[in-house]
């Protein structure tokens, strides 16, 4: 395993650290839609880039999206934010 390869958390132990994930604005970049993860303290973990997950989940039914989005979010929070 490389230094720089990710590992990332279990999904029970992400979901007891997530407390909200916000689309938001990219204060980097014009017209760029994030997804941003928050813990219980309300400090941002990490985010995701809007298009990539949307892409991701686009085959799921529109009805079932945002639970696709959490989903697909849960899975993926990188190890290092249990320490933030």
């Amino acid at each position: 395993m490389s230094s720089e390869e990710i590992r990332f958390l279990p999904y029970e132990e992400a979901a007891r650290i997530v407390a909200a994930i916000q689309e938001e604005e990219d204060i980097h970049q014009t017209d760029h839609r994030i997804l941003t993860v928050y813990n219980q303290e309300n400090k941002e973990i990490c985010w995701f880039d809007f298009e990539e997950v949307m892409a991701e989940v686009s085959p799921v039914a529109q009805d079932d999206q945002k639970e696709a989005v959490s989903e697909y979010i849960l899975r993926r929070i990188p190890d290092w934010a249990r320490d933030i």
